[in-house]
């Protein structure tokens, strides 16, 4: 097996164009714009789908709780593929597996779209999973697409139109995702998904197909990837459905021992592996593990974004629709692609360490900004505009020298896999996060909490006191996930590391 990176095997004269470039762009789209809407008008699905605001169906055809992992499967199945649609698209083509993700993708939004009655449920998960398949196909292949077809400037700005189409596309999909939903209605957010992904793939049909040499890897670890699943599906149900189904009943029980088990059978047994899906050697390195860590918890901090969207809708529904409180975010989409490149820029200057560092505690003061929902509403918003705004401004810091800090301290050989690792972290860091976050919510909010009524005294109309608390609770754990990625950086990235103006 050749340790040297593998070059395309076909398309060799072929130079990557606008034509192209478009078309990769709108298919990243379909993930990060459209597919991220759901978590800010999840109430709308809800209320549509059972007709009437959950918490007055007595046996709604789609739970809170249900609704909370149609949020969060799309991540998780993208984060779950992405390494294995990656050496796939290599093997097969990357234009294809390209277009094969579009494809799944219109596939996707159709089953969301025909959610209703007593199969709502099955077709809202089915199309929210293929979803995140289609963004394991797309991701991958359409960056391999473009350091295979781009070079030098060229490809530089291929890679930042690549970036804002992810980045971007994250941060206006609250703000597009509302107004869709409350200027027409939820469902044309899929419909309009569906013309967005066939449009790439007329964008993108015909392009020469890229591949990696033959050869040039081993086969795919297919019994290391179904053991992966099977444990992080267990540990995503516990999490999802634990408090509904009892956090000691047997049921809960069991699939918590499935996760465990699994997690340390999957360890050892990646371990004897010639070419693992995970290749556990790769945390060897310090640098990469730190930043791997350190961009999967702070990945998580999505939950925020998605509860405090939520918090807003349920608390005050009189003043916060989806399109309202989703307006709230243009900050965050603003300073989120304004920033990408000052991120790029703080790296070249100062190496990764301080601007991962900065990045964090930026994320970190966004977390405590949202904290005080005892406050009445009026400053409450202006606090949330501003966290919001920071939050973007936060992850822009962090995005650009972290990737850096994880792939260039590897060898050239270690690259790639590295690369699936990290970007994989990215996905799961989001899908768990955003578990957590909704289930704490949920579960004090269904609850009554009252637990910080003794500390704080909440202003304003005392009806909502539960759902203003559960969201001050939610934002407290992911205080804490920016906490843990602050400690990851300060204990394992280097100090120093200038880079040259070039």
């Amino acid at each position: 097996m050749t340790t040297t990176r593998p070059a395309p095997t076909t398309g060799q004269g072929f130079k990557g164009n606008d034509r192209l470039l478009t078309g990769m762009v709108l298919g990243v789209l379909t993930f990060w714009m459209f597919a991220g809407t759901v978590g800010t008008v999840a109430r709308s699905i809800l209320t549509d789908i059972n007709g009437a605001p959950i918490d007055e169906v007595a046996r709604p055809l789609i739970s809170l709780d249900q609704m909370n992992l149609g949020v969060s499967i799309t991540a998780l199945f993208s984060g779950l593929f992405i390494v294995f649609m990656g050496g796939l698209a290599d093997r097969v083509g990357r234009v294809r597996i390209a277009l094969v993700g579009n494809a799944l993708g219109i596939l996707g939004s159709l089953l969301i779209i025909l959610a209703s009655g007593g199969a709502a449920l099955p077709l809202l998960l089915a199309g929210r999973a293929v979803q995140g398949l289609s963004a394991a196909c797309i991701m991958p292949a359409t960056m391999a697409l473009v350091k295979a077809y781009w070079d030098g400037a060229a490809r530089q700005r291929a890679v930042s139109m690549w970036s804002i189409g992810s980045w971007g596309g994250s941060g206006v999909a609250a703000l597009f995702g509302g107004f869709v939903a409350s200027a027409f209605n939820w469902r044309v957010i899929f419909y309009l998904a569906i013309a967005v992904s066939v449009a790439s793939i007329a964008l993108m049909w015909g392009t020469p197909e890229s591949r990696a040499e033959r050869g040039a890897h081993a086969g795919f670890d297919v019994v290391g990837l179904v053991i992966f699943m099977i444990a992080v599906l267990a540990l995503m149900v516990v999490l999802i459905f634990g408090r509904q189904l009892g956090w000691a009943s047997p049921t809960t029980l069991v699939l918590a021992a499935v996760a465990v088990v699994g997690g340390v059978a999957f360890f050892f047994y990646e371990r004897r592996r010639v070419s693992p899906f995970v290749d556990f050697g790769l945390f060897r390195n310090t640098t990469f593990t730190g930043a791997t860590i350190s961009n999967f918890v702070l990945n998580g901090t999505i939950g925020m974004l998605i509860v405090s969207q939520q918090m807003l809708q349920i608390a005050r529904p009189e003043l916060f629709d989806p399109w309202k409180a989703g307006l709230l975010t243009i900050g965050y989409a603003v300073a989120i692609i304004g920033f990408i490149r000052v991120g790029e820029k703080l790296l070249r200057r100062f190496g990764p360490r301080k601007p991962m560092l900065w990045g964090s505690m930026i994320v970190a003061l966004s977390c405590v900004l949202l904290m005080p929902t005892n406050i009445l509403i009026g400053p409450y918003i202006v606090l949330a505009v501003i966290a919001y705004s920071l939050f973007g401004v936060g992850l822009a810091f962090y995005a650009t020298p972290s990737t850096d800090a994880a792939l260039s301290n590897l060898p050239p050989a270690e690259a790639g896999a590295g690369a699936g690792i990290y970007k994989m972290a990215s996905s799961l860091g989001s899908a768990i996060g955003a578990a957590l976050s909704l289930t704490i919510f949920s579960s004090f909010l269904g609850g009554g909490a009252t637990i910080v009524g003794e500390l704080l005294h909440t202003q304003g109309i005392q009806s909502n006191a539960a759902v203003r608390q559960a969201g001050l609770i939610t934002f407290l754990f992911n205080l804490v996930l920016a906490l843990i990625a602050i400690i990851s950086i300060l204990m394992t990235i280097p100090k120093g590391r200038e880079y040259s103006a070039e």
